[in-house]
């Protein structure tokens, strides 16, 4: 919770304990005098207002555990019918509030009652009564969905150990390499060996570093450029010429089609970045002596950008995780395809950030079609305005995601 939300709920309460403890002790509240009155409506009412507009959820429980007021937030998360609250957990935080003091907890809310999904609240719970009442008061719970902020503490966990795990195994290699050069001093032959995979690991240590400040800066590090005028045609050579020398290994044939002469508005170096890494991706999954097929047209305002392979395809249970960072669809294949699993992440980067997308076709056995879709460039220099998705056309790409 931020401090200023922290200092508004603080003074918020306050003023509700000195109302609570009012009434508490003035039964003849009704019977006060005008001017008394004329005081206190103004100030109930400005509390009862700032209970109704702080954003987060706040939910006053009595001692029999019926609701005596709840906020239009909390009101949405669908916890409170009438004067029941319908979260067990809430009740039960409110009962350990009332006998043991203030307390916090995460609660998971159900799906079926926020509406869009499960969520998790951060759930502060105090008591209303002050030190002169005998018997427990009310409790107050404010409550916060901090759903999103455990997810991405959960997925930087998540980052620091895949990086931690990805750099050591090149190093690690390159560790034992020298050992082992050192060990064979007197045959040059084998020095020679080891030398040629402390070059191969280098280049693995490097790629991945290299993309990892790429995914960094795609991820908010740096302001985007300026977006410019962008050549499809430009782009699609440049991704052709970076990853010919690895499809002539294979003896892979990369065949460029489409439509020629589409613009689109963005940072030219970014999108070969992103055409390379679908080619790069389809090239390691690609069997030997295939093609491979890159082709561009222009669909409801959009560039789209396909690249089709006939490689071993994706498992449908995989198929929404394949731009997850170092995800890897086979584990065994990372070192043999030397991929460092971050090429799929930075292409959904980068269309995101042109406002754009990436997404993927694939059957087991069959390959794999990867789209780019870039918004296009108008005449007068702006992109062609049309969010709306196009149809899916009648053939086997309906099954794209």
């Amino acid at each position: 919770m931020s401090p200023l939300v922290a200092l508004v709920v603080g003074l918020l309460l306050g003023g509700v304990v000195v109302a609570t403890v009012i009434i508490r002790s003035r039964p003849d509240l009704g019977r006060i005098s005008g001017d008394d009155a004329a005081a206190t409506a103004p100030e109930a009412a400005l509390t009862r207002r700032l209970v109704d507009l702080i954003d987060p959820a706040i939910v006053f429980v009595g001692t029999d555990d019926s609701v005596l007021l709840a906020n239009p937030a909390a009101r949405a998360l669908g916890i409170v019918r009438g004067d029941r609250l319908l979260v067990p957990e809430l009740l039960a935080l409110s009962h350990g509030v009332r006998s043991g003091g203030s307390r916090r907890a995460d609660v998971r809310l159900p799906g079926d009652l926020v509406g869009s999904g499960p969520r998790l609240v951060g759930a502060h719970g105090v008591r209303l009564d002050s030190g002169t009442v005998t018997r427990p008061g009310p409790v107050a719970l404010v409550l916060q969905d901090v759903t999103e902020a455990r997810r991405v503490e959960a997925v930087r966990r998540d980052f620091v150990a895949n990086v931690g795990h990805e750099l050591k195994t090149p190093v690690g290699a390159l560790a034992l390499l020298a050992e082992a050069i050192e060990g064979a001093a007197d045959d040059p032959e084998a020095v020679q060996r080891f030398a040629g995979r402390i070059a191969v690991e280098a280049d693995r240590l490097g790629r991945l570093v290299r993309e990892l400040i790429d995914l960094s800066r795609l991820q908010g590090g740096e302001p985007l450029p300026e977006l410019s005028r962008v050549e499809v045609d430009r782009v699609l050579a440049e991704a052709v010429d970076r990853t010919r020398t690895a499809a002539r290994a294979k003896k892979l044939d990369i065949v460029v089609g489409g439509q020629p002469d589409l613009v689109v508005r963005g940072v030219e170096s970014q999108l070969a970045t992103a055409v390379t890494n679908l080619l790069a991706n389809a090239v390691a999954y690609s069997p030997g002596e295939s093609r491979i097929a890159v082709a561009a047209r222009a669909r409801s305002g959009f560039a789209e950008i396909a690249v089709t392979d006939s490689g071993i395809g994706i498992p449908r249970a995989d198929r929404h995780r394949v731009f997850e960072r170092f995800y890897r669809v086979d584990q065994s294949r990372a070192s043999s395809t030397g991929g460092t699993g971050l090429g799929l992440a930075i292409v959904k980067h980068v269309a995101s950030n042109h406002g754009g997308s990436v997404s993927v076709w694939s059957e087991e056995g069959l390959g794999s079609t990867f789209t780019l879709r870039i918004p296009l460039a108008g005449a007068d220099d702006r992109p062609v305005a049309d969010p709306a998705p196009a149809p899916a056309p009648q053939t086997l790409e309906n099954e794209r995601s």
